[in-house]
């Protein structure tokens, strides 16, 4: 299971402190998911070697209208193994499911965001995962706690019902507000969301990781087409 993070100085934890949380707190990963403009600096394989876990290098495109955000997805997608979209308006949520490029639409719920059945239909025909983030339901209180649960709710059904793709995440900034997959789990079942579901959601970080390091690898010669061994006896 992989977490994914905003490290400094997006966040306030270095990506080693992050990591060394993630190792202990039982993951086998963690996502650098840094907005495009407060990127971290770090030695991922150092890093990965020194506390036995995954380093994803990834980013999360933020920007104030589509036409900004498609440039800089254009930017990214060449070099980050993960690219997340900063959801959170409907033209943005709508965007990011329209764009095959792009891996996660992330936290759709936040500000004035929504998500429906059109957003959760598209995402599901191009393969881009919906984040299920609990950063509103562990860090806020009151009515903006309250609205968090429901909205939660109204998107899983959503995801269920169009058999999108999904991630799950605590969203965190800090070490400190990291979560152990066991408490993401038990969080889940208050709202009425099985273990099982939430443990997918967290696995699936790592499964977009793994699927476009093979896409990047020798074996495909561009997006969608890939060398079999019969072309790779032949060179």
């Amino acid at each position: 299971m992989y977490e994914a993070a905003h490290a400094r100085p997006d966040g306030e934890s270095t990506v080693a402190r992050l990591a060394t949380t993630a190792a202990e707190s039982g993951y086998d990963g963690l996502v650098v998911r840094n907005h495009g403009d407060a990127l971290a600096e770090y030695d991922r394989a150092t890093i990965a070697e020194s506390y036995d876990i995954d380093i994803v290098d990834g980013v999360e495109v933020r920007a104030d209208d589509p036409s900004r955000a498609s440039g800089f997805l254009g930017n990214h997608r060449d070099h980050r193994t993960l690219v997340a979209v900063h959801g959170g308006t409907v033209e943005m949520n709508r965007f990011a499911v329209e764009q095959p490029a792009v891996d996660v639409l992330a936290h759709p719920l936040t500000d004035d965001g929504d998500v429906n059945h059109v957003i959760a239909r598209t995402a599901a025909e191009n393969g881009v995962h919906i984040e299920w983030s609990l950063r509103h339901v562990l860090r806020s209180d009151g009515g903006q706690r309250v609205g968090a649960i429901r909205g939660l709710r109204k998107l899983r059904q959503l995801i269920q019902q169009y058999d999108a793709p999904y991630v799950v995440s605590a969203d965190a900034t800090t070490h400190l507000q990291m979560r152990a997959p066991r408490e993401l789990a038990a969080l889940g079942e208050v709202l009425d969301c099985p273990p099982a579901w939430i443990e997918t959601g967290l696995k699936a970080w790592g499964n977009i990781a793994e699927r476009n390091r093979t896409r990047t690898g020798d074996r495909f010669v561009e997006p969608g087409v890939r060398l079999g061994r019969d072309d790779e006896s032949e060179r």
